[in-house]
């Protein structure tokens, strides 16, 4: 029962890893003993968050522009000349885009479901030879998908492809995981509510605002690191080996109702 949290020893991949729900992610898993790559668009942003986190285990920085097919490409490329299994691969990477209704831009639309949803079926069918290398049926493989509670529930704002992408990619992980369970790899969304993050600087920035959410929320806080943290590794470790298509939403009640 020990060791039932462990992840040490792991090797995992976060897209996404350089800042917020990814970092989070990369963070708890370095911290527990996984060798990490995050991958990110902008070198100086990864490398710097590699490091910070090198400082408390193995974090390796490998950019990689995942809108583009060759990106995902090289992402692939570099992990698979390092590594001969992958244990974790945390679908993190996201864009989003808001705008009004009748201006949005099609070329937008486009970019965000690109990212968010082309990006994790790509990566996903990408590295199955190196997830299958790790799979066994007492410890499969683990994929992770990032989806959102805006993928579970309807949203005010005017981010149309974003809402549209984190649900889909909660009904992606579902047909993965039931085409992947005969080769021992399970497939999962973790869905956050508010946390600290890019996406969310414009209220969690803002002191009155961050108060006024943390107010609306059951729990009547935000998201911390660590939430998160607890998060992935529960489903990367021995405690979720037998869950599989599931979406573990991370919202401090902001979707009870």
């Amino acid at each position: 029962m020990k060791d039932l949290f462990s992840v040490k020893g792991k090797v995992a991949v976060v897209t996404g890893g350089s800042r917020g729900i990814g970092e989070m992610m990369a963070e708890g898993l370095v911290a527990n003993g996984a060798r990490v790559y995050i991958s990110a668009r902008k070198a100086d942003v990864c490398d710097a968050t590699a490091e910070r986190l090198s400082k408390m285990g193995e974090c390796i920085s490998v950019v990689a522009d995942l809108s583009a097919a060759e990106g995902i490409d090289s992402l692939v490329q570099e992990i698979s000349a390092r590594e001969g299994q992958l244990d974790i691969l945390v679908n993190n990477a996201g864009a989003t885009w808001g705008a009004p209704l009748e201006d949005f831009p099609p070329e937008a639309f486009d970019k965000v479901m690109n990212v968010n949803v082309k990006a994790v079926f790509e990566l996903t069918r990408k590295f199955l030879p190196l997830l299958r290398a790790s799979a066994s049926a007492p410890d499969p493989a683990r994929v992770i998908v990032t989806s959102s509670v805006e993928g579970v529930i309807t949203s005010s704002q005017s981010n149309y492809p974003y809402s549209a992408s984190k649900a889909g990619v909660i009904h992606l992980s579902k047909h993965l995981a039931s085409t992947l369970a005969s080769d021992q790899i399970t497939v999962n969304c973790i869905a956050p509510g508010p946390f600290e993050s890019k996406m969310m600087a414009f209220v969690t920035d803002d002191p009155e605002k961050r108060a006024a959410l943390a107010a609306s929320l059951p729990l009547q806080r935000i998201g911390a690191p660590e939430d998160m943290a607890g998060a992935v590794i529960y489903l990367s470790s021995k405690a979720g080996a037998f869950v599989t298509g599931q979406t573990l939403v991370v919202d401090g009640g902001l979707t009870v109702g």
